[in-house]
């Protein structure tokens, strides 16, 4: 299996979609998602092998097989209703700071959706956390968050991000990197970080047909 390095701010989305997978269960404003979060350890055309956090998941693939990377973006592609993750820090103040925004197409709307605080990181002064929901954009209010959800622009340089049982209100600086989640041809490879959105099959098993790259190898062969 080939070895890669996450940047601790993927790193920190990777766990926090793995944890509101985990733990959401309750009513939402768009329709959950279930998933795999992990690291591949094989993958054949009718198969995939994933080292979840709990263990290793194996899925079939059914077909068409879509992809999914990220491309450069920035914040006049984040609109009213769109669906995001946001990576934050919380300030001392109680401000969350938006580290890095993903922007998901329609079809993934729904992935990891919620809100929960992580595990601190090293040498982090306050624990993070993850929250996936639907975007608005009023007034700020940083430890680390993740936020995914459907976007709502309002005024200023916030983003208040809408998931199943509340809100998260982030401030947004000029500067942060913004990605756009895309389908797109992905060479998937032992040692990608990937999320594989799942469906339960008659026969008991999962399958998956919607793969998104998170990090590693294949992201860079993505055409």
């Amino acid at each position: 299996m080939k070895n890669f390095v996450l940047s601790p701010v993927m790193l920190f989305v990777l766990t926090g979609i793995l944890s509101i997978n985990l733990t959401q269960v309750q009513a939402q404003p768009v329709p959950p998602m279930s998933g795999v979060l992990g690291q591949v350890k094989s993958v054949t055309r009718d198969s995939i092998q994933i080292q979840a956090k709990p263990g290793v998941v194996s899925l079939d693939i059914t077909r068409p097989l879509t992809t999914y990377r990220q491309v450069p973006s920035d914040l006049s592609h984040v609109t009213s209703n769109s669906y995001v993750g946001v990576a934050s820090e919380k300030q001392p103040n109680g401000t969350e700071v938006a580290k890095q925004i993903l922007i998901f197409p329609a079809e993934l709307r729904g992935l990891g959706q919620g809100s929960a605080l992580m595990d601190p990181q090293p040498r982090a002064a306050t624990p993070s956390r993850m929250t996936n929901g639907t975007v608005s954009r009023p007034d700020a209010q940083s430890q680390s968050r993740m936020t995914n959800g459907v976007a709502q622009r309002a005024s200023g340089t916030t983003l208040v991000v809408r998931y199943q049982d509340g809100t998260q209100t982030i401030s947004v600086p000029a500067n942060v990197p913004v990605t756009q989640v895309t389908a797109g041809t992905v060479r998937l490879e032992a040692g990608d970080a990937v999320y594989a959105v799942t469906v339960p099959q008659a026969n008991g098993k999962l399958a998956t047909s919607k793969i998104f790259v998170i990090s590693g190898p294949a992201a860079k062969k993505a055409n």
